[in-house]
Order: structure tokens, then sequence, then C-alpha cells
């Protein structure tokens, strides 16, 4: 069996990392920047940080900041235009995982024209060409949109997530600074970071794990279970570590991929507009209690990489430890633990089941599935 793993080319962390974005634009020579961004950073200052070193040093730029939390076709499409009228060579995103995924997809449009049907982008797209150079300033601590090959654009009209798997869109160059995030609402450091927790955790059970991922899984896991409610709290070093622990399981998913918390946590944003940190939290605890009974040796890993006692347990009590920690993590979080505390619909329940047996995320489960299960799966969560 052969493994590949991609990463991007450079990345910096560290607070105040952003000072090296001028050094890096003349290095490579960009001319004109499309900054992608959302309305509410603008607002508040946080894209206002990067933009002033574009300023201060004369570097030419157009704003695209029209944006939803769960970014649309249409968005992609507005951003394109843009891009195109004002001829930008590459893009700065600035923002979550919703805006630099916007800016994944406005690239690949950009230097792919045969995709300008968004629609056909979804799955493993054979694009010729990599994206419109992208430089990616991430301000949450959960997607590491930076450093993968993923992105996920909403459909409004078939009402479904568009996954999008694609090496040509890796971001040329991430800074990761930790300045950057300090105006995220507790809520939303809260359910970025389990969203990285979920990437870390279902990178290791996924199908496609593998000696490099798990170690990336691994320190991930170690890193956020042990510092995200530090850093939700502001304090300064964890909030360092969650930054790094979403890049390193970042790293790690995007070369082996996830399972169903994703693909049924994409159909809550589709549907119901679920924020999807925290799609991705309620529903983590239900997947591990089911996929822990085709995997229980890993649970005891992922427990000792949390720091928890896992000796002398049963598989099933080392899975239920597993999930209970991680179950309790997010009600300390003050994370929605059912899917009708979202606006979830029990009638909806077999659309959504039928949307996630689709789903690309689906073929990594550890388990298998089908539609009755995750019917079963749906409601158990509801």
């Amino acid at each position: 069996m052969t493994n590949r793993i991609i990463l991007n080319e450079t990345s910096y962390f560290g607070f105040g990392a952003r000072e090296v974005l001028v050094s890096e634009i003349k290095r490579r020579k960009f001319k004109r920047a499309l900054v992608v961004t959302d309305e509410t950073l603008l607002k508040v200052g946080v894209t206002n940080k990067v933009l002033t070193l574009l300023d201060e040093n004369e570097i030419p730029y157009e704003i695209f900041s029209d944006i939803k939390p769960n970014p649309t076709i249409t968005n992609v499409k507005k951003g394109l235009k843009i891009a195109k009228k004002y001829h930008c060579d590459y893009l700065i995103a600035v923002g979550g995982g919703s805006v630099i995924d916007t800016a994944k997809a406005i690239g690949i449009v950009v230097n792919n024209p045969e995709f300008k049907e968004i629609k056909n982008l979804v799955g493993t797209a054979d694009t010729k060409n990599p994206s419109l150079p992208i430089i990616a300033l991430p301000t949450t601590a959960g997607t590491a949109a930076e450093v993968t090959i993923n992105y996920v654009i909403t459909d409004e009209e078939s009402v479904v997530k568009l996954v999008c798997v694609d090496p040509n869109d890796i971001p040329v160059l991430a800074i990761v600074d930790t300045e950057l995030m300090a105006a995220m609402p507790v809520s939303t450091a809260a359910a970025t970071g389990l969203d990285a927790l979920t990437h870390a955790m279902e990178c290791y059970i996924t199908k496609g794990a593998w000696e490099m991922s798990d170690m990336f899984a691994l320190k991930a896991m170690n890193l956020i279970y042990n510092n995200l409610e530090s850093a939700v709290n502001k304090n300064q070093d964890a909030m360092d570590k969650m930054a790094l622990a979403q890049y390193i399981a970042g790293m790690g998913f995007s070369n082996v991929g996830l399972g169903i918390v994703h693909s049924m946590a994409h159909q809550l944003g589709a549907v119901y507009d679920t924020p999807h940190g925290v799609a991705n939290a309620l529903l983590l605890p239900y997947i591990l209690e089911y996929n822990g009974e085709v995997c229980p040796d890993r649970f005891r890993d992922m427990g000792e990489a949390f720091g928890l006692d896992m000796s002398n347990l049963s598989d099933k009590e080392a899975v239920e430890k597993v999930a209970s920690a991680v179950r309790e993590l997010a009600i300390r979080l003050n994370i929605p633990q059912h899917i009708r505390d979202v606006g979830g619909k029990e009638e909806d329940i077999p659309m959504l089941a039928k949307k996630a047996l689709e789903d690309p995320c689906t073929g990594g489960n550890p388990r298998d599935m089908d539609l009755d299960e995750f019917e079963k799966l749906f409601k158990k969560a509801f």
C-alpha cells in the first residue's frame, strides 16, 4: 500500500506572526491581492490588523467580505467576479474556515475556468492547475483550512454541502498569528476548538490512518484536550497551543480523511445553518460510542493522549471513558447536546440520513454505513 502526505509550502506561527506578510508578498513578486474576509471581522477590527500592513507598504488590494458562516456557491461567484474584475494575482484569506474555504474555491476556479459550475468541484475534481496563490491567516483555532487540501461550499439549491478534496487548493503560505484569534467570542473558541478535536479523533480511527497521520492525531488530541478550556478563557499560552494543535490535526486529517461525524455535521450545517464546529461537537460523543465497537484499542490510545488512566479497562469501558470525557468537555464549554437544540426537526431525519450516506466523508468511517444506521444515529442524537 502507498501512503501520501501533502503539506503546504511555508507556515509561520506565533503572536504577531503576520509581520512576515509584507516580506513574503514582495519575495513572491505578487502584484494585487483580493483580501477575502467577512463582515464581522471587518467590523471588529481583526481584518484591519492585516490591511494596515498592506496600506503602510503600499501593497494594492481589493476586499471581498460577503461570506456566510456556511459559505455558499453564491458567495464564491461574487468573489470570483471581484477577483477577475481587478485582475488579482493572489488571495489573502483573513478569517476562519468559511473564509479560507471560499478563497480556495475562488482560487481554483480562476485558474481552472472549466469548473465555473461550482457544483462540479465536489469530491475529487480533476483540476489541472494550482489555485491562484493563497496566503491564509486563520482567525479561529479549529478548521486548519490553512494547511489542508479540503474545502466545503454549500449548494443552496440542493441544500447540501459540497465537500471538495483537491491538492491544488492548498495555500502556499500560512500565517498562524494568535493575535488575530484574540477577538474570538467564547462560544466560537469553544466550537472551533472542538472541531479541531473532532478532526484529530476521526483522523486517528479513519480507514486511511497510518503511522504519520497517527503521530499528528495523537499530539493534537493531547494539546487540545489539555488546553482548550484555558484557551477559551483567553490564557495566551493555551491559545498558542490550540493554534498549533488545530494545525497539527489538519496535517493529519487532510491526508487520510475523516468519518461520519463530518458526514452528519455537514447536513446540519446545510439544512439548519448550524455552525460547523457546533455540529461536530454535538455529534462527536455519539459517534465515538458507535465507532468504538470496531476499534476499541484506538480508544485506549486516545484516552492516554488525553492523559486519562486507561489501565484495567474492558474494551467497552475504554470506549465509554473516552466518549464521556469528550461529552463532559463539551458540556463544560456550553455546547448543545441534541440536534433539537440547534433547530433540528425529527421529521427531517430520513432526508438527513440520505444526504449523510452520500457525503464523501462517509467512506472513511471505520464502520461501513447504510441508510438505516444513519437514521438510528440521527435519532439517538436528536
